[in-house]
């Protein structure tokens, strides 16, 4: 068993974990226009469905609005169908290629709702590196019943991998932390 080659494994892992993670938080709302909120939308254009990044440049001109500048006008009815459609309850305004929205003020209401949103991530993100950490934790035994290595080894190849993934859950615990103080503040 190569040891080393498993913990970069395991490092990788956690750390695309915490990446997707980082995705999921850009797509919820806070008090704030941010750019990322429309990343997950999806626009039906050239007859495929196409990321809106890859057809519009979306841009926050100030705290309460984003602007969309569609690159070929005629897709513009199409973007701003998409964005109506997403579910994020935004309302276009089109004016030729451009497309203004404006976002209205959170209620506390929403703001709750959408950090039990950003509490169920994390909680998605630390049983994905349960996972991840049990399989690590199983290809360690396995090795040690296979007599590959020693039950010395065992203990502190258990350990190491542990502090990898304690220091990974202290990282998602911090960014949940961080995305509801942005959601709760006005």
């Amino acid at each position: 068993m190569d040891y080393s080659s498993l913990k970069s494994e395991v490092e990788q892992k956690t750390a695309q974990t915490l990446e997707v993670l980082q995705n999921e938080f850009a797509g919820l709302r806070t008090g704030r226009a941010s750019v990322h909120l429309l990343d997950g939308i999806k626009v039906p254009v050239y007859g495929a469905e196409m990321p809106l990044n890859q057809v519009a440049t979306v841009s926050a001109p100030d705290t309460q609005t984003l602007s969309v500048t569609v690159w070929d006008a005629t897709n513009a009815p199409a973007v701003e169908k998409a964005i109506r459609d997403s579910g994020l309850g935004l309302n276009p305004n089109t004016a030729g290629g451009v497309i203004r929205l404006n976002l209205p003020p959170l209620t506390e209401e929403r703001r709750r709702e959408l950090t039990k949103v950003a509490g169920k991530y994390a909680e998605e993100a630390k049983i994905s590196m349960r996972n991840i950490r049990q399989d690590a934790m199983g290809k360690i035994k396995r090795a040690v019943t296979d007599k590959e290595i020693s039950e010395d080894d065992q203990r502190k190849y258990e350990e190491d991998i542990q502090k990898v993934f304690d220091g990974r859950a202290s990282e998602v615990d911090a960014m949940a932390k961080q995305k509801e103080a942005d959601i709760m503040s006005i």
